[in-house]
């Protein structure tokens, strides 16, 4: 037996038609059957815009839900969720939204968990720097305004943690302190002051990586200080060593600054002597 071969609706010619029979005041079902199309997504396009004849709407008791499914259903919401919002079936909302187009795909629930376990974690992160906040303002106010003894102690601890130091080997008596940090630089020269440092024998000079911007980090500094750019020394340029991955890139990074104390020999021994001496007073009965 051959095998026939249905032909498709001719969409051009039947169009007009569609259109005519609704304005007529036809219904769906009776469109359907006059023109022989059984294809509801054929029929769809052949109806589309036309509106339906008030005769064969629900019930007006449900308009306004159909309403209301046509909104949620253009705002991408799926049929579950159209139900769950207005209580009604699916097979309603079917009928009622099934000439509107299909929503994109949204979210899988993978990426649902993966968006909440986020969400949670930048919640935490936030809690997390907020009591970090709190235990350092907190600290700050233990300390409040330091004695001159306070500072002097501070002074001498911060001085031979970082700054330079006579060796047997190498006789170097002079006051030279070099560090990154801003505050520990502002505390070293409130600290040099408190010993009445005079202003004219304390040199600055920079010294930072050549692929810096160099200029940029001798404002800064000076800036930290409290001098006019020219008071500064010669900068110091160091090499990058292109084997090496640095981490002290990009805007934050202005080098360090180097302090020195011209005719510190005697300054450098007392140093020396406070910080034997707090080593000593450090000390506690076993």
């Amino acid at each position: 037996m051959p095998h026939t071969h249905r032909s498709q609706p001719d969409y051009e010619a039947l169009h007009p038609q569609a259109v005519a029979l609704r304005r007529a005041g036809l219904s769906r079902r009776q469109i359907r059957d006059r023109l022989h199309v059984h294809n509801n997504d054929i029929l769809n396009r052949l109806l589309e815009g036309v509106p339906a004849p008030d005769w064969t709407r629900r019930p007006h008791a449900k308009d306004d839900l159909r309403e209301r499914a046509r909104t949620l259903r253009k705002e991408g919401r799926t049929y579950d969720e159209i139900q769950v919002e207005l209580g009604c079936s699916k097979s309603s909302i079917s009928l009622w939204v099934r000439d509107l187009p299909k929503p994109p795909p949204r979210r899988t629930p993978a990426e649902q968990a993966r968006i909440a376990r986020e969400k949670r974690w930048e919640h935490e992160l936030a809690a997390r720097d907020a009591e970090r906040r709190r235990t350092k303002s907190a600290a700050t106010r233990d300390v409040g305004t330091l004695s001159d003894r306070e500072l002097l102690l501070a002074g001498a601890a911060l001085y031979w943690a970082e700054g330079g130091k006579d060796k047997p080997y190498a006789r170097r008596e002079n006051v030279l302190f070099v560090n990154s940090d801003p505050g520990v630089i502002q505390v070293f020269l409130a600290w040099l002051r408190l010993l009445e440092v005079e202003p004219g024998r304390v040199g600055y000079r920079v010294m930072i990586h050549t692929t810096a911007d160099v200029a940029a980090a001798e404002r800064y500094w000076a800036d930290v200080v409290g001098v006019e750019v020219d008071r500064l020394q010669k900068t110091t340029l160091k090499k990058h060593n292109p084997r090496t991955t640095r981490k002290n890139v990009g805007e934050g990074y202005h080098g360090c600054l180097v302090i020195r104390v011209l005719q510190s020999a005697e300054l450098y021994r007392r140093i020396e002597g406070w910080w034997y001496g707090i080593v000593l007073g450090a000390k506690r009965p076993d």
